[in-house]
């Protein structure tokens, strides 16, 4: 059993970068406050916790930087480089390219491009909840293109990282988002939530089941005066999740947010989800057989007859 909480996110402005599904619609600069900054680093200290800070764009105050450095950490916006679009080159390790469906299968080839210069690449989908079954070839399709790169790559003894492909490859076990499991968000109010799509809820005033606009729409879980308090978390655990326990496609980022907001349900994914993840762990599986012919070691990934868990959810 992974431990409750590994990872503190820091949401260090309103108008830190985007870099997972959801978008960031707010535009104005609200800095987090520096005393608020040390109570969130000592609350990390405290609980161990690996500390990732969420950048905006622009350069913070210089005495920000002594805070920040005060601890381990990994910048996000820095150390790694978020894009919502295609580079035509890429001069970092880590990057995290935020893109609709549609454009990943219109720059199959372009992206495909980046990965020999890149040691590992994070594709999020933006637009999950608009992914339709007739747009199921064309997925397929460009992730074998990305699939043949990878797999001409590890045969010249390069190992590059897409998380969408090669996580599968070695995952033994699920490793999604862990929302609120493995990791909280505190945003510049001082407060707790699940992940910053959350916060971003609250400030636009999105209600917490409905998507509809309401007078209170809190989504906060604590704060570093009173501590965190996560009603009911239990349901956000994978042994709580009937559709997912058994599921193989280990490498999906069941995300919480997205499941809300498609299922009504943190933990049951849409159909959207479960989709996509097993087209990407049914092309995992063809790079796994490749390699294996060409002399890795790789965990066997057995083969399937559906790509929606739900199809056979009379062995729930």
């Amino acid at each position: 059993m992974k431990p409750y909480l590994q990872y503190l996110v820091i949401l260090l402005d309103d108008t830190s970068v985007a870099y997972c599904h959801a978008d960031n619609p707010l535009k104005e600069r609200n800095l987090m406050p520096i005393e608020t900054l040390k109570k969130a680093i000592l609350f990390g200290m405290k609980q161990n916790l690996m500390i990732q800070y969420v950048y905006p764009e622009y350069e913070l105050p210089a005495e920000y930087n002594e805070v920040i450095e005060s601890i381990d950490n990994l910048k996000i916006g820095r150390d790694v480089k978020v894009t919502n679009e295609v580079p035509t080159a890429v001069d970092c390790d880590n990057i995290v390219l935020r893109i609709k469906i549609k454009d990943l299968i219109a720059k199959q080839y372009d992206i495909a491009a980046l990965l020999p210069s890149v040691k590992r690449m994070n594709i999020c989908l933006t637009d999950i909840e608009t992914f339709k079954d007739e747009q199921i070839a064309e997925y397929k399709k460009a992730l074998n293109t990305l699939s043949t790169v990878i797999v001409n790559l590890y045969k010249e003894q390069k190992h590059p990282q897409l998380n969408i492909l090669t996580d599968r490859l070695t995952l033994k076990e699920m490793h999604n988002c862990e929302a609120g499991i493995g990791n909280i968000t505190i945003a510049p109010n001082g407060k707790f939530y699940l992940c910053p799509a959350f916060y971003y809820d609250e400030k636009t005033g999105v209600s917490n089941k409905m998507n509809h606009k309401t007078k209170d729409a809190s989504r906060s879980v604590g704060d570093l005066e009173n501590g965190l308090c996560i009603p009911n978390k239990q349901l956000l655990e994978l042994d709580h999740a009937p559709l997912c326990r058994n599921c193989d496609a280990y490498h999906c980022n069941r995300c919480i947010w997205l499941n809300q907001k498609l299922t009504w349900d943190n933990n049951t994914p849409s159909h959207q989800q479960c989709v996509i993840a097993h087209l990407e762990r049914n092309a995992a599986r063809d790079i796994s057989a490749k390699l294996s012919k060409a002399g890795y070691n790789l965990p066997e990934i057995k083969e399937i007859n559906y790509i929606d868990p739900f199809d056979v959810k009379e062995e729930w």
